[in-house]
């Protein structure tokens, strides 16, 4: 381990070693806001300690075990030492990798709920379908995890399936699993309208944008013009007899955000709010980055075929995730739900990047 990962694990013992004491410190037992931060930071530091006392003791077991293999009579007892040195110094080079990773700079937005835009591109009324299936797929990956989810707003399609659809998964670190879905996903099969057996090609495209809090976007409601309208869709006989759809207009940007799935005009408004605000942030964090272009466009393209992230094949039983060139063959399990394989190989290869770049 260099110099500098080892000074600067050795800040983080003493920060993490600060923050035990002041967790009982009379006066911080009183402040319950500064309480909960010191709680939250000391349980971030935890496992980086831990490992890197169990980094230490490995490399300590390895040294002494090598040292009593070069005085030990016995070849037997000798090999076994030196088995054991192996060991633990193998696990000492585990353990720095992990510390190592653990020290990348994380993304902010990691541990924040998400609101995920799908909606149906190149395909016409399939196009529809296979963004239905998209939104199954997200509800069960959610479940898996145990994270909640709500439909903010809806478009459904006449012949099945979903024009737009935008669905709000909340639970901790939500962000940090559905990040790598943006993008466009293409689907090849046979659809049920297909009499002649065809494999049709179809595109949906999926926005993944982090739910803003009140304080993280300045949105003032002055800029917000709001008009309400008849709900069309489904939902009840007050629907289509009170005005109880919203509809958003940001005024210094443009953007416009309509809700009018539920009955309540209060309700619209403030699923149109929770979007509204998650759009702003996303275009806020954007500019932070230097990338003015739209956080919608440059997630998810024109949506055309030849765009894709992933590409799911009903004839071969496989995805194939583009970015990486992983294929699964489990394309049953993968729509069930069991996004796990690619999310992981996904967070890999950026931790990969991270620590090769140094960052």
């Amino acid at each position: 381990m260099d110099s500098g990962l080892t000074q600067r694990l050795k800040e983080i013992e003493v920060a993490f070693e600060e923050t035990e004491r002041l967790l009982s410190d009379p006066g911080v037992l009183e402040d319950q806001g500064r309480y909960t931060e010191l709680a939250r930071r000391h349980a971030e530091l935890r496992p980086v300690v831990e490992n890197f006392h169990g980094h230490q003791r490995a490399l300590d077991e390895a040294r002494e075990a090598e040292e009593l293999a070069e005085v030990e009579t016995d070849p037997d007892l000798a090999a076994g030492l030196r088995a054991l040195a192996g060991e633990r110094q193998q696990e000492a080079v585990d353990l720095e990798e992990e510390l190592r990773r653990s020290l990348l700079p994380k993304d902010p937005n990691d541990e924040k709920d998400v609101i995920v835009e799908i909606r149906a591109a190149a395909g016409g009324d399939e196009a529809a379908i296979w963004a239905g299936d998209l939104l199954g797929m997200y509800r069960l990956f959610a479940d898996r995890h145990g994270f909640k989810t709500e439909i903010l707003e809806s478009s459904p399609s006449e012949t099945g399936g979903v024009k737009e659809v935008i669905l709000s998964v909340k639970g901790k670190g939500a962000y940090s699993r559905m990040k790598y879905e943006a993008g466009v996903h293409r689907v090849q099969r046979v659809p049920k309208t297909e009499s002649q057996g065809r494999i049709h090609t179809s595109t949906g495209t999926v926005a993944v944008l982090p739910e803003a809090e009140e304080v993280d976007v300045a949105l003032d409601p002055g800029e917000v013009r709001v008009d309400v309208y008849r709900s069309s869709g489904p939902g009840g006989q007050s629907v289509n007899t009170t005005d109880s759809a919203v509809r958003l207009t940001h005024e210094p940007t443009g953007l416009v955000v309509s809700c009018q799935d539920e009955k309540s005009q209060l309700q619209n408004k403030e699923k149109a709010f929770r979007i509204l605000r998650a759009r702003l942030y996303q275009i806020q964090l954007e500019e932070h980055l230097g990338e003015i272009a739209d956080a919608r466009r440059s997630q998810v393209g024109t949506g055309g075929r030849s765009e894709k992230i992933r590409t799911y094949n009903y004839k071969e039983n496989r995805v194939t995730d583009h970015r990486i060139g992983l294929t699964i063959k489990k394309l049953p399990e993968v729509l069930a739900g069991d996004l796990d394989g690619f999310v992981d190989a996904l967070t890999a290869q950026e931790e990969a990047r991270k620590l090769l770049e140094g960052e």
